[in-house]
C-alpha cells in the first residue's frame, strides 16, 4: 500500500529536501524505499550500517545520482551541518529524502541551520482515511484492538500484535531512552509509562504523578517530555486564545499506539479518535501550510469536551467521542450553546444511523473520521 504522504513528498522533491519523522517502525523507510522507484538512479543509505556510515561521510555516491535516501541521520554528529553543506554543494539534478525518529523531529527547537532547503513532514501510524479499502467501522474497530503501525495492524492477529508491543517497547526503553537520560532513571520512566497507559483521556497532574512516584513534579515533566519527543506519546492542550495560558493548564495524554492503552473499549476508542485527528492536523500543516491546532475544551469547574480543533486561533469544531450512547453530551450541548458558529459533531462508534439535534450531529466515528484529510 501507498502511504498517504507518497504523492506529496515526491512533488515536494523537486523543489527541495524532505525529511520525515515519526515514531519508531510507522512506516518511514517503507515509504522512503516506496519512492526510490519513481527515480532511476538512487541510493539508499542506513547511517546505523558501517558500510553506508562511511559513504555517508565520505559522499561517495555516483554524481549523476538523483535521489539519496539516509536513514537515521540525526545519529551523526555535526547531521545538520553535514546536510547543509552536501545540499548546497550537490549537482543540479539531485535530491535528498532524509528520515528520522526522535532528534530529527527536535532539531528545529535548538537552531535551524537548513532554514529555506527542506520540506519537513511526520508520518504518523495508519488511520481510517489511509484505510480506505475497509468498511470504516470496521477500521475503528481493528485500530481500536492492533493499533496503527503497519506490522501488528497488517497481522490481524492479537497475538503477534502483543508479541510486537512487547519487543518495541522493551526496545524503545533500553535503547532510544538512553539517548535522553541516565541509566538510573529508567525504571522511573518505565513506572510513568505504566502509569500513563492507565490516564488516557484524562487532564494529567504533574504533582499527583510526582507524588505516586516519589520525584519531583519537573522530573515528572522533563520525563514526558522525553516520551513525547520518543513518539510515545503525544500532548494535547487545553484551548485558550492566550496560547501562553493554555500551557499553564493541565494537559491530556494519548499514545501513537491506540493497541498499548490500558483500559476499556471506550477508552481505545478516544485514543483512535486522538490520533486520527492528530494526523489529520499534521498532515494539512506539513502539506498544506494550514495554521491549525488541536486542542481540548475544559471550564473551570470541570465543563469539558474531548477534542476541540482551531484554525488561526480560532475554533472551528468541538467534537466528542462515545463508544455507544447517543444521547448527546451535556457539556457538548453547554458548548455549542455558547459558541454557535462552531461545528459541534458527537462520534459515536456503535450507532444504526446518524441524527443531527438543535445543530449538533450524532454521526458514526468510523464514517466521519474517514473524510479526514489524512
Amino acid at each position: 500500500m501507498k502511504r498517504y504522504l507518497y504523492k506529496t513528498i515526491i512533488n515536494d522533491l523537486k523543489k527541495k529536501m524532505v525529511l520525515i519523522t515519526g515514531p519508531r517502525q510507522v512506516g518511514k523507510t517503507f515509504l522512503a524505499k516506496s519512492i526510490q522507484q519513481e527515480f532511476k538512479k538512487t541510493i539508499y543509505l542506513n547511517n546505523d550500517d558501517i558500510e553506508d556510515a562511511k559513504t555517508i561521510r565520505n559522499r561517495e555516491w555516483p554524481l549523476n545520482t538523483e535521489l539519496i535516501i539516509l536513514d537515521e541521520l540525526h545519529k551523526m554528529k555535526n547531521w545538520k551541518n553535514y546536510l547543509k553543506g552536501t545540499f548546497d554543494t550537490r549537482s543540479d539534478n539531485q535530491t535528498f529524502l532524509v528520515t528520522g525518529s526522535a532528534r530529527l523531529d527536535t532539531f528545529r527547537q535548538t537552531g535551524d541551520s537548513l532554514a529555506g532547503r527542506y520540506f519537513f513532514y511526520r508520518l504518523n501510524p495508519l488511520s481510517v482515511k489511509e484505510l480506505s479499502t475497509m468498511l470504516p467501522y470496521e477500521a475503528v474497530s481493528a485500530l481500536n484492538r492492533l493499533g496503527g503501525f503497519p506490522e501488528p495492524f497488517l497481522s490481524s492477529s492479537d497475538e503477534h500484535a502483543q508479541r510486537w508491543r512487547q519487543q518495541y517497547y522493551t526496545d524503545i526503553v533500553r535503547e532510544d531512552i538512553m539517548d535522553f537520560s541516565r541509566i538510573n532513571e529508567i525504571r522511573a520512566i518505565r513506572l510513568l509509562l505504566e502509569m500513563l497507559r492507565k490516564r488516557i483521556g484524562s487532564p494529567l497532574s504533574y504533582v499527583s504523578l510526582s507524588e505516586d512516584l516519589q520525584i519531583a513534579p519537573n522530573t515528572v515533566r522533563k520525563y514526558i517530555d522525553i516520551l513525547e519527543s520518543l513518539h510515545i506519546i503525544f500532548i494535547i492542550r487545553p484551548y485558550h486564545r492566550n496560547i501562553a495560558r493554555s500551557i499553564l493548564k493541565e494537559p491530556k495524554i494519548y499514545f501513537y499506539d491506540s493497541g498499548y492503552v490500558d483500559g476499556d473499549e471506550g477508552v481505545h476508542l478516544e485514543n483512535t479518535v486522538a490520533v486520527c485527528l492528530l494526523k489529520h492536523v499534521q498532515y494539512l500543516h506539513d502539506a498544506k501550510g494550514t495554521d491549525i491546532s488541536l486542542h481540548y475544551i475544559r471550564t473551570k469547574d470541570g465543563k469539558e469536551v474531548d477534542f476541540a480543533i482551531a484554525q488561526k486561533d480560532a475554533l472551528t469544531h468541538f467534537i466528542e467521542v462515545k463508544l455507544s450512547d447517543s444521547a448527546i453530551s451535556e457539556n457538548l450541548k453547554y458548548f455549542k450553546e455558547r459558541y454557535s458558529q462552531i461545528n459541534a459533531v458527537q462520534l459515536v462508534h456503535n450507532i444504526r444511523h446518524d441524527k443531527e439535534i438543535n445543530n449538533i450531529g450524532v454521526v458514526q466515528a468510523g464514517a466521519w473520521l474517514s473524510q479526514l484529510s489524512a
